[in-house]
């Protein structure tokens, strides 16, 4: 079973950046495809971005379209979620999880293993 832990989160200033990481253990990590999603509390979770096993598709959510980038290293065992142009309304915990589903699907529900969640805080 595939262990996920997220890291990068902070505290940043609107306009500002952050780079979030997904680290996994197991070597079948590549085999899936991985998704962030944030939670805001009295919120559904949300989708983010998602990435093929194999890097070539990609899939984001309208309002984070031309500011994130969702990438991995397969050699590292990693997902990274690229955030730029940081708005408040980014404001959340965010949370990769991953999928055994060949295509970059955008539902809580498709999504298997997730992680504990790391926080990100945009001030205005």
């Amino acid at each position: 079973q595939v262990q996920l832990v997220e890291s990068g989160g902070g505290l940043v200033q609107a306009g500002g950046s952050l780079r979030l990481s997904c680290a996994a253990s197991g070597r079948t990590f590549r085999l899936y495809t991985v998704g962030w999603f944030r939670h805001v509390p009295g919120k559904e979770r949300q989708f983010v971005a998602a990435i093929s096993s194999s890097g070539g598709s990609t899939n984001y959510a309208d309002s984070v379209k031309g500011r994130f980038t969702i990438s991995r290293d397969i050699a590292m065992n990693t997902v990274y979620l690229q955030m730029n142009t940081l708005k408040p309304e980014d404001t959340a915990v965010y949370y990769c999880a991953v999928t055994l589903a060949s295509a970059v699907v955008t539902s809580t529900r498709e999504y298997l293993n997730w992680g504990q969640g790391t926080q990100v805080t945009v001030s205005s």
